[in-house]
C-alpha cells in the first residue's frame, strides 16, 4: 500500500491535467477555481426545520445545512465560509444551472432525467425518503387508494407531481390534483379544506404536520408513493469538485462505522490500524496523494461529528423533530449508508 500511494504521489505531483488541494489552497476545475476566488461556497437550501432554517440569530442551521459546513471545511478548514440561500423548488435548479449555486443541498431528489437531460450530477444520497400524503383524521382513511375522488395539493416544480399521477393511475382511482407553488400556501389549503390532503417527501410532510394548528387532527398515512433519495447536486463537468462532494459525505459514514465520533475523535489518534490512521491523517500519505488535507476529516468530524450525530442533532432524537433514522442507518446495522474505503 505504501508504494502505492507513493507512486500515485509523483504521478500526481508530475501530471498536467490534476489540480490539486494542499492543506491551504485550494485549485482544480472551474467551479471551484470561483470558490477560492470569492471565498465562500454558494449554496441553494430550502427552507424546511430541521433540515434548513435559520435560528433566531439567523444562522442557518439543519442536516443539509450541517453537510455545507462539512464541504466548507474541506475546501477552507473553515464551516462558516458558506452562504446560504432559501431557493424555491420551482427556482433551484435553474439557479444551479446559471450559476447563482455551487451546489444543491435542497432536498433534490436523484432522477435519470435530472442526470441525462438536464445535465446534473449527484453526489452520494444522504436521506432515503419516500413520498407520503398526510390526510384529515375525519376523512376515515387509512391508505392512499381510499381518496377516490379527493382533492390533493402538490408542490409545482417538484417530483411529486408526476408521482401522485402515477399512483392513481395504477391503483384505477381518480384524484383533483391542485398544484400550490408557494411552500407557505401549502399548509394553508390543507387547514382551510381548500385539499382533502397533501402530498409531498414523507419527511418534509412530518414537518409539516407540526407547523399546523392542531397537529392531531392530521395523520400521515404509512405507505410511501415513490422512492425519494435525496443527494447532493452540482452541474455536470467539474469531476474534481464532484469527488470533493462525494468524498466529504462519504467522511461522516466513515466515522460512525469506525465509532468515531466529536467527543472521542482524539483517543482514535493513537489507533493502530492503519485504515484508522489513513482517515484521520496520522499517516499523511492518503491525503498527501490525493491532493487534500490529510486531516480534511479529521476536523470535519472534530467540528459536526459523524452521519448519526449530525442525524440525531437535527432531526432524530436528539432534536425535537425525533425522527426515525429507517434506512438511513449505517449498512452495519441494516441501513443503506455505505462508504467507500478511504486507501
Amino acid at each position: 500500500m505504501n508504494n502505492t500511494l507513493a507512486r500515485v504521489a509523483r504521478w500526481a505531483a508530475t501530471a498536467p491535467a490534476v489540480a490539486l488541494i494542499g492543506a491551504g489552497s485550494a485549485h482544480a476545475g472551474e467551479t471551484l477555481d470561483k470558490i477560492k476566488e470569492r471565498g465562500v461556497i454558494k449554496i441553494g437550501v430550502g427552507t424546511s426545520p430541521g433540515f434548513f432554517a435559520p435560528n433566531k440569530d439567523g444562522r442557518w442551521e439543519g442536516f443539509f445545512v450541517d453537510f455545507g459546513r462539512a464541504l466548507a471545511i474541506t475546501v477552507f478548514n473553515d464551516q462558516d465560509k458558506v452562504e446560504f440561500t432559501s431557493s424555491s423548488p420551482q427556482q433551484r435548479l435553474p439557479a444551479l444551472q446559471s450559476g447563482e449555486f455551487d451546489i444543491l443541498l435542497s432536498g433534490v431528489t436523484e432522477t435519470i432525467t435530472r442526470s441525462f437531460k438536464l445535465g446534473f450530477n449527484f453526489g452520494p444520497i444522504i436521506f432515503y425518503d419516500g413520498q407520503g400524503i398526510l390526510v384529515r383524521k375525519s376523512l376515515g382513511v387509512t391508505k392512499g387508494s381510499d381518496l377516490d375522488g379527493a382533492t390533493i395539493g402538490v408542490q409545482s416544480g417538484t417530483t411529486g407531481e408526476l408521482n401522485i399521477a402515477d399512483f392513481f393511475r395504477k391503483s384505477g382511482k381518480t384524484f383533483t390534483p391542485v398544484t400550490i407553488e408557494d411552500s407557505n400556501e401549502f399548509l394553508k389549503a390543507l387547514e382551510s379544506g381548500r385539499v382533502d390532503a397533501l402530498t409531498q417527501d414523507s419527511s418534509d410532510l412530518a414537518l409539516r404536520r407540526t407547523l399546523l394548528a392542531k397537529p392531531d387532527d392530521y395523520v400521515l398515512l404509512p405507505e410511501r408513493l415513490s422512492k425519494e433519495p435525496l443527494a447532493p447536486a452540482i452541474r455536470a463537468g467539474d469531476d474534481r469538485w464532484l469527488q470533493i462532494v462525494n468524498w466529504t459525505v462519504y467522511v461522516t459514514i466513515q466515522a460512525e462505522e469506525f465509532g468515531i465520533t466529536k467527543e472521542n475523535i482524539d483517543s482514535f489518534l493513537t489507533s493502530e490500524d492503519p485504515a484508522v490512521k489513513r482517515f484521520l491523517g496520522v499517516d499523511t500519505s492518503l491525503g498527501e496523494a490525493i491532493g487534500l488535507d490529510p486531516k480534511f476529516a479529521y476536523n470535519i468530524v472534530k467540528t459536526l461529528g459523524n452521519y448519526g450525530e449530525i442525524f440525531d442533532r437535527n432531526l432524530g432524537a436528539g432534536s425535537s423533530i425525533g425522527f426515525e433514522r429507517g434506512y438511513n442507518q449505517i449498512w452495519e446495522k441494516g441501513g443503506l449508508l455505505y462508504s467507500p474505503p478511504f486507501r
